[in-house]
């Protein structure tokens, strides 16, 4: 199997398994933590949710970052990489812990979304300094299949979390906070596993990074305008990203909607919704494994651009024939569709990205890519507040996803035939 002999090329590389643990780890803390949170937000029996409240609780989660995220950026690329790892990971188990408390404490929503925000912008810094830190731990030629098997494996790793978080929610403990616990503890070995790099491995290199954190702060804006202009001028990584936000965009409009479903319409109790909902998250998670195997075959024949727009198209087709029903067995295959076609199209991002763009502004391109990642999502929940009836079945958002899908795979076929370094083939 393909997939197999290239996860164990790669794992020859000492560094890259330790990166991978640590993202591993991470991500799957996240994962727990993410659902905590949802299980919280959408289904205490206490809560009436609308559409309305969760694009409020995404709103109040994500979007600070897109202010967060660039600064992120422009201190990824002056700090030394593995200890923002190490440290983020260690304050976020510190800030989960907190959460926890506030749970138990049945504090106002207001002081729950602040513990929880905190967490978040944390990870800002480490899922930007994952990525940024890749291509320092694997050659030039395995890149595009690191960029395939390391960030799928996390996205994996984070969907694993989730159903164990699930887990721990249905059969051991009733209790989001104990869900919680377990997300800090992860956080915790993630920061040790950290350790067993060496500081100076991910870098940003030496004669680049500015340890001083106030002359980092006052070069943000600079630096920032600085990481703009370089993207600009790599229009390949510009075009790749603005592709996968409109990505992000239906598929967090899809997410909000299937909520809704798992919430009203498919069950009679919130034990149930729940349990239909990790569902849902797992059988999307398989549809990013799948992408994780064909991604690298994909791109090899039809390019980068090419497969993005094989997603798009895909997406576009199978989407509204399988949400339109509006019942649980097709919505499970587009989740399925969705999850390959979204993440396919992330891993042609990645790849697109990291070979654009100089080591030097990296940080800064990740965190913008971040951002982008965050403003489409809560844009497409407060889209989907907007539309959507309290049951969730809306027949005019899915046509309208449907409608952007196809737009983006047209266009994307237009740059392949315009661009080709980006189209390029790219052999495994």
């Amino acid at each position: 199997m393909p997939v197999v002999r290239d996860l164990r090329v790669l794992l020859r590389f000492a560094d890259f398994r330790r990166l991978l643990a640590v993202r591993l780890l991470s991500q799957c803390a996240d994962g727990v933590y993410q659902v905590a949170l949802a299980t919280y937000v959408v289904f205490s029996p206490e809560k009436q949710t609308s559409p309305a409240a969760i694009a409020s609780a995404m709103a109040v989660l994500l979007l600070p970052y897109s202010l967060v995220g660039p600064f992120a950026g422009v201190l990824l690329d002056r700090w030394r990489r593995r200890q923002v790892l190490l440290y983020g990971n260690l304050l976020r188990a510190l800030l989960a812990g907190g959460t926890a408390f506030l749970v138990l404490a049945s504090v106002p929503d207001w002081l729950f979304y602040a513990s929880a925000l905190s967490v978040t912008a944390v990870n800002r810094f480490v899922l930007a300094g994952l990525s940024a830190s890749l291509p320092r731990v694997v050659d030039a030629e395995r890149l595009v299949v690191a960029n395939s098997l390391s960030p799928t494996a996390g996205t994996l790793a984070a969907t694993a979390g989730g159903g164990l978080a699930f887990a721990v929610r249905l059969l051991i403990a009733d209790s989001d906070a104990a869900v919680v616990v377990l997300g800090a503890l992860l956080y915790l070995s993630a920061a040790l596993a950290s350790l067993r790099m060496g500081r100076g491995l991910l870098g940003p290199d030496p004669d680049v990074v500015q340890p001083r954190l106030g002359a980092a702060l006052a070069s943000t804006v600079r630096g920032l305008a600085s990481g703009l202009r370089h993207l600009a001028e790599r229009r390949d990584a510009a075009r790749a990203l603005a592709a996968m936000t409109v990505m992000r965009f239906c598929y967090g409009a899809l997410t909000v909607m299937v909520l809704m479903l798992c919430r009203y319409a498919w069950a009679a109790t919130e034990k149930e919704g729940l349990t239909l909902l990790g569902l849902a998250i797992g059988i999307s998670g398989a549809g990013f494994f799948a992408a994780a195997v064909c991604t690298p075959w994909a791109v090899g024949r039809l390019g980068q651009y090419g497969w993005m727009a094989v997603c798009a198209g895909s997406a576009a087709v199978l989407e509204p024939a399988l949400a339109l029903p509006f019942t649980l067995a097709p919505m499970l295959i587009a989740a399925f569709v969705l999850g390959l076609t979204t993440q396919g199209t992330k891993i042609a991002t990645d790849t697109v990205v990291q070979k654009a763009v100089d080591d030097t502004y990296r940080g800064r391109v990740f965190s913008l890519y971040d951002v982008l990642f965050n403003v489409a999502f809560v844009g497409a929940a407060g889209m989907a507040a907007l539309m959507l009836p309290p049951d969730g079945r809306s027949a005019a958002l899915v046509i309208m996803v449907a409608a952007l899908y196809a737009g983006l795979a047209v266009l994307l076929l237009r740059w392949k035939a315009s661009g080709p370094r980006a189209s390029a083939s790219v052999t495994p």
